[in-house]
C-alpha cells in the first residue's frame, strides 16, 4: 500500500471514529433530555448518585438499604427551602443555572488555599450531577453537567428544580431527601422542620456523611447561626 492510499484509509477511519463518537454524544443528550422531561411530572425512583452510594454500601453490607421517600413541594417546610438557598445558592431564583460571581469567588478561594475548598455550583448544577452523573471530578463530567443544567433551567421551572433537589440531596449514609433526613435526625416529617433544624440540615449538605457522625461539631453550630441569619432575606420560587 502506497503512502497516499494509507493516508486515505487512515482519514476514513478517523472520520468513522469521529462520527461514532458524535453519534454517541448526541444519543446521550437525547437520553438526558428525555429524562429531564420525564422528571417534570414524575418523581425519580432512584438517581445516579443514589445508585453510586448504594454500590458503596453494598460492598460493606449486602443488606444495606437506602432511606428515601419522595414528598411534594407543599409538604416540605419553607424553613428548609429558605435554608438550602441561603446556604448553597443565594441567587437561585435569579440565575439561569450558573452563578458566575460564585464561580469566580470559588476559584479565588481555591487558588489562595492551593487546593479545592469551594465549588461554586448552583442548586441546578448539583441537581444535574445527582440525577444523572457520578461524583468524579473530571472536565468531561463537568461539561456534561453544564449541558444538563441548561436543560433543567429551560425545561423546568424553579419550583420544580428546588422540589427535585430537596428530595434527592444526600443527607447521610444512605439517607436521601428532606423527608428521610427529617426523620433520621429529628424524628419528624419534612413539613415540621423549624428554622434552626432546617439550617442545621442545610449546613450538613456539603459533607453530610461526616456531619452525620459529628452532628454536634462546633463548626456546624457556627454555620447554623450564619444560615439562620440569612434565611429571612431569601426569596422562594413560589
Amino acid at each position: 500500500m502506497n503512502g497516499a492510499a494509507f493516508k486515505s484509509r487512515l482519514g476514513r477511519a478517523l472520520l468513522a471514529v469521529f462520527l461514532a463518537v458524535a453519534l454517541l454524544f448526541f444519543a446521550a443528550q437525547i437520553y438526558f433530555l428525555g429524562k429531564v422531561l420525564w422528571y417534570e411530572t414524575h418523581a425519580p425512583s432512584r438517581t445516579a448518585f443514589m445508585s453510586y452510594r448504594m454500590g458503596e454500601l453494598a460492598d460493606k453490607n449486602v443488606n444495606a438499604t437506602l432511606k428515601y421517600q419522595w414528598v411534594p413541594y407543599s409538604k416540605i417546610s419553607r424553613n428548609l427551602k429558605r435554608a438550602l438557598i441561603a446556604a448553597e445558592d443565594s441567587t437561585f431564583v435569579e440565575h439561569e443555572g450558573f452563578d458566575w460571581d460564585g464561580i469566580q469567588l470559588a476559584l479565588e478561594k481555591n487558588r489562595a488555599r492551593g487546593k479545592t475548598v469551594a465549588g461554586g455550583s448552583t442548586i441546578t448544577q448539583q441537581l444535574a450531577k445527582n440525577l444523572f452523573l457520578s461524583p468524579e471530578k473530571t472536565y468531561l463530567r463537568k461539561g456534561q453537567e453544564a449541558i444538563i443544567t441548561l436543560m433543567l433551567e429551560n425545561l423546568l421551572d424553579k419550583e420544580r428544580i428546588l422540589e427535585l433537589y430537596l428530595n434527592v440531596i444526600e443527607w447521610g449514609n444512605g439517607v436521601f431527601g428532606a423527608e428521610a433526613a427529617a426523620r433520621r435526625y429529628y424524628g419528624i416529617s419534612a413539613s415540621q422542620l423549624s428554622a434552626e433544624q432546617a439550617a442545621k440540615l442545610a449546613a450538613m449538605a456539603p459533607n453530610p456523611r461526616f456531619y452525620e457522625r459529628n452532628f454536634n461539631a462546633p463548626g456546624l453550630r457556627k454555620k447554623v447561626g450564619i444560615i439562620v441569619a440569612r434565611m429571612p432575606q431569601v426569596e422562594l420560587p413560589d
